[in-house]
């Protein structure tokens, strides 16, 4: 189809000008990418491009409410315990070799990352690897990055698994008000259109680390073999903590009488972290920091030797021979060292950590923070604004991590005897879930529809509490794609994504269909390196089908392959199901350069084959 050529103007330079401004904002993090859409919405309604009875559609829109219901649909399955189940049907057919447990775990998790979102998936199952790892022997960083990978292609199995794929229909409609005269309407996809090709892309993945990917992981971390748990080694190597306790008695002479623990670990430029506190015959680990030292008063803490002997010495304690107060307290049975990954939706995300009172709170101690290749200790980490992915290094008693575990603010890594709430409600859980697939599948009913009867179910049978559904709900997602989905709006109504189309195909010249696909693909791609996958989403549909229109393509397939491209996010860890394993894993970021390469090109192909293959055009 010909369309006249389109002169740039006033409104166009203004969207452009909004356009850019967003993705230096989304690449650059100056500010939360939410708080960066929340702007945007503002600006397009300040200059008049979106008209305000179209300003907030956004958050009335399909795909957002769809969004939200599938988090609380996956936070009620959370709760029942069914996750428990899908661990033992996995070990009971996967075996226990790297070669058998690998395809099993990558592949379940795929398949279920289709009905419940990636990333929820993703945290749901973090524990579940850990468990996994302990009865296998097999390294976290042989499992989490296979299963993380597939769970982002698993994402592409239904309509519902990822929210590019949730919000296409919506655009789709959007693009439909501003099409061409004569151009034919753009039909949505049904929940299984995309089945097949998220299909094949889950198989290739599979397949991959089958046969190659295997080799290019990170060797295994050390664990120790009497418990399953990470070895001292592992904690030393990894975040330079040294698993050395002692118990010191304050002197009556003790520079220390007086101070609180958070004086006492300051002055020590946090070498020393107190532990365990015994004072008047009460023994409390992970005591607060806010606790006096008083003459007589024991003390549990963790050093270096060096660090321990130095502070011992100067401040006039007097070590106790192995353990007295705390033989009990710091028994390997009782307590230990883990790992736990803060999730979407946490109470803790942008916040600092000296916002909260973890020792009082969960009477546990934070020792460290990663994120990426950094680690961060001492007041270091209680100034580190918190994101989603950053990792904690905690020790305290197994009952109380178990209690961290169970506020769903942090998902465990490591085998922490954990009590699901609500087991008795399972099978509410699974009828509801069952009947809102089945609304989708088999009634016209429109998605959010469908899914929330689902949701509303499972909140009115006591399956998940309204408190708990309204934490489970990402709302930094759900304002991000509401305030951006104006954005495309405004492209696609000034013509500002026909005049970029325009400007595309005249730098790429007369070549086939299959090069626009794969330069559609490749930019997807990139997009969705440096920004979010919504992001990316919301400004290249309309680019992909206006670009269609102009060279006789199919504009379904076009903004479909935007649509699935913008989870081609595995070189770097900026997709957040990657953010999500790489703390636990032990991964660098050479890591996914050197694994997420190859499996980015293998997607590329393997998606466009099947778009083409499957697709009727």
């Amino acid at each position: 189809m010909d369309i006249a050529a389109l002169e740039l103007n006033n409104e166009m330079m203004m969207v452009l000008a909004i356009l850019a401004y967003t993705v230096i904002l989304f690449v650059t993090e100056v500010i939360r990418i939410d708080v960066a859409a929340i702007l945007i919405l503002v600006v397009l309604g300040l200059t008049g491009l979106v008209p305000d009875t179209h300003l907030f559609d956004g958050f009335a829109s399909n795909a957002v409410l769809s969004i939200i219901a599938v988090m609380i649909l996956g936070a009620g399955l959370d709760r029942t315990g069914v996750m428990n189940k899908v661990a033992g049907f996995i070990m009971k057919i996967g075996g226990k070799s790297e070669n058998t447990v690998i395809p099993v775990v990558s592949s379940t998790v795929g398949v279920i990352s289709g009905f419940m979102q990636n990333v929820g998936a993703t945290a749901l199952f973090l524990p579940v690897m850990s468990r996994i790892s302990t009865q296998t022997k097999i390294s976290l960083s042989r499992l989490l990055m296979p299963m993380g990978f597939c769970a982002i292609l698993g994402g592409t199995v239904t309509m519902v698994g990822s929210s590019p794929l949730i919000l296409l229909n919506d655009l789709l409609e959007t693009s439909n008000r501003s099409l061409p005269p004569g151009a034919e309407t753009l039909k949505p996809f049904g929940l299984f259109s995309v089945t097949p090709i998220g299909i094949a892309m889950l198989i290739s993945g599979v397949l991959y680390f089958l046969l190659l990917g295997r080799f290019l992981l990170p060797k295994s971390e050390m664990l120790d073999e009497g418990t399953g748990q990470k070895s001292d080694d592992y904690f030393i190597e990894n975040y330079d903590i040294h698993n050395i306790k002692k118990e010191l008695i304050v002197g009556k002479n003790s520079p220390l009488i007086g101070k609180s623990i958070l004086e006492v670990e300051t002055m020590m430029h946090n070498k020393i972290t107190i532990l365990g506190l015994n004072s008047e015959g009460h023994r409390k680990l992970s005591p607060s920091r806010k606790h006096f030292l008083w003459s007589g008063n024991g003390i549990g803490i963790l050093g270096k030797q060096d660090d321990i002997d130095k502070f011992t010495e100067d401040y006039k304690l007097t070590p106790v021979n192995g353990f007295k107060q705390f033989k009990h307290t710091f028994s390997e049975s009782n307590s230990g060292f883990s790992e736990a990954v803060i999730v979407p939706g946490s109470r803790f995300l942008g916040k600092k950590l000296s916002d909260f009172h973890f020792r009082q709170e969960f009477g546990i101690t934070i020792i460290a923070i990663s994120r990426g290749d950094e680690v961060y200790k001492g007041e270091d980490m209680y100034t580190l604004t918190l994101h989603m992915g950053d990792t904690f290094v905690i020790f305290g008693g197994w009952r109380d991590q178990a209690g961290i575990s169970n506020s769903r603010n942090v998902a465990m890594v490591g085998d922490i005897p954990t009590q699901h709430e609500r087991p008795q409600k399972v099978p509410f859980a699974l009828f509801f879930f069952a009947l809102a697939l089945g609304l989708v599948i088999f009634t016209d009913f429109k998605l959010s529809i469908a899914l929330l009867t689902g949701a509303i179910g499972m909140i009115i049978t006591g399956v998940i509490h309204i408190d708990e559904a309204y934490r489970a709900v990402s709302w930094k997602t759900v304002f991000l794609l509401a305030c951006l989905i104006p954005l495309g709006y405004a492209m696609e109504h000034t013509g500002t994504a026909a005049w970029v189309a325009q400007q595309t195909i005249s730098g790429l010249g007369d070549v086939n269909h299959y090069v626009y696909q794969l330069a559609i693909a490749i930019l997807a791609t990139v997009f969705s390196l440096v920004m979010s996958n919504v992001g990316a989403t919301v400004l290249l549909v309309p680019l992909a089908i206006n670009i269609a229109l102009e060279t006789g393509g199919n504009p379904t397939i076009y903004a479909l392959i935007v649509a699935l491209g913008t989870s081609n996010a595995f070189i770097l860890p900026t997709h957040q199901v990657s953010a999500l394993v790489m703390g636990p894993g032990g991964y660098k970021v050479k890591d996914f350069l050197r694994v997420g390469s190859l499996m980015t090109i293998i997607f590329i192909v393997v998606m466009l084959v099947s778009v083409n293959l499957f697709i009727s055009t």
